[in-house]
């Protein structure tokens, strides 16, 4: 089976049988197996159960397979007559009406494997040259186990409501970031993860929202450990849990109502993951990871947008205050309203040029920031009021 090449999921159902592979094997088993093949982590390392030969497959084809295997199981234990294809393509049709999304283009049409292929592939899939590798991992398919909270959510009720997914990601957002808050000793690079983080996730237009708001969100088992392991993972950003850190997640567990044997399992394995692999995967918080992101995608953004700087160009004319804004941003920071109103015009800009639908990914919000910086000095310089121009 070749994740990279056409026919791969027809290959992986044909063998993988639901009444013969995954009977018998409860949520919260096979929660506990994509956690211990790194799924839950971001950082893919071998086939969840083995329920396939992993092979030569690399990290991205493993990630593939299990999101799908996830699915798989997913769809497996709930009541539904709907076949799994369909079922699934269904589910991101649904959600991408609810919220404009880069899966438009693959949507619509007949329900195939070929399609959902595709729709998988683009889930996980950023071009190493656009994002580095290990900041891809980390931000991008350490929150892929919420496609299959919301499908599990999408099959119970039939439906799926977009506060679901809203509640879910702004619970992660406060209570990773009150994780990296609850260091003794934060230094420039925890600091530079506190803000990716919060720019990370899917939906940017929900509010901040309170620890105890968060907690109420969270109401499965499997919501509430996957929240915890994703704090556990934050904290483990500079390879070691401080008492503070230890005391926050003792007392995250405990809110959330989860047994104190299960917290400390938590805190030992991702202790033990990192450490048995910090050979083959990257440490959250290093120094090198922030370094890099913001070295590679400031390289990534001003490439993208000279190349579209016509057409850019073009599409910016028909819209005065966005013109305005930017080309305040030269000359003074732009308030919270206004940063808001800059991206948000942005991202329907972006949807006119394939080439920048990059910025649409879960995750290409962050690299807004580097855009509205890298615009004013790359298109015309009536633009910028205070452009110098140098030989």
């Amino acid at each position: 089976m070749n994740p990279s090449a056409n026919g791969w999921i027809k290959k992986l159902l044909k063998e993988v049988k639901p009444d013969k592979n995954l009977e018998g094997i409860s949520k919260t088993s096979f929660y506990i197996a994509l956690r211990d093949c790194g799924f839950i982590y971001g950082s893919n390392l071998k086939v969840v159960l083995k329920l396939v030969e992993k092979g030569d497959l690399i990290e991205e084809e493993l990630c593939k397979v299990n999101l799908c295997l996830a699915l798989l199981h997913t769809h497996y234990k709930a009541e539904t007559h709907i076949p799994f294809v369909e079922s699934v393509i269904n589910f991101y049709t649904e959600i991408s009406e609810k919220k404009t999304s880069f899966f438009d283009e693959l949507l619509g049409g007949k329900k195939s494997n070929e399609q959902l292929e595709k729709l998988i592939h683009k889930r996980i899939q950023i071009d190493a040259n656009i994002l580095t590798k290990n900041f891809n991992y980390f931000i991008i398919n350490a929150l892929l186990y919420i496609d299959v909270l919301t499908y599990d959510a999408y099959l119970k009720n039939k439906s799926i409501s977009i506060d679901y997914i809203k509640n879910l990601e702004a619970s992660i957002e406060c209570i990773s970031l009150d994780v990296l808050n609850s260091k003794d000793i934060k230094n420039q690079y925890d600091e530079s993860l506190i803000r990716l983080i919060e720019s990370s996730l899917r939906y940017q237009d929900h509010e901040n929202i309170t620890y105890d708001k968060a907690i109420s969100n969270i109401k499965t088992p499997l919501e509430k450990q996957y929240i915890l392991d994703l704090a556990c993972m934050a904290a483990w950003t500079d390879k070691t849990i401080d008492s503070n850190e230890k005391r926050f997640l003792i007392q995250l567990g405990q809110d959330l109502n989860i047994e104190t044997t299960l917290i400390k399992k938590s805190l030992e394995t991702v202790n033990t993951f990192y450490t048995l692999h910090k050979d083959k995967i990257a440490i959250l918080g290093s120094k090198n990871m922030v370094q890099s992101f913001y070295n590679n995608s400031s390289k990534m953004v001003k490439k993208l947008i000279t190349r579209n700087s016509k057409r850019l160009y073009q599409e910016l004319k028909d819209s005065k205050e966005l013109m305005v804004l930017l080309s305040q941003s030269t000359i003074r920071d732009l308030t919270s309203e206004e940063q808001k109103k800059v991206q948000e015009q942005l991202l329907d800009i972006f949807k006119s040029i394939p080439s920048l639908a990059i910025f649409l990914l879960p995750g290409g919000a962050i690299l807004l920031p580097l855009v509205v910086k890298f615009i004013p000095k790359l298109l015309p310089s009536a633009f910028d009021e205070n452009r110098i121009d140098e030989d």
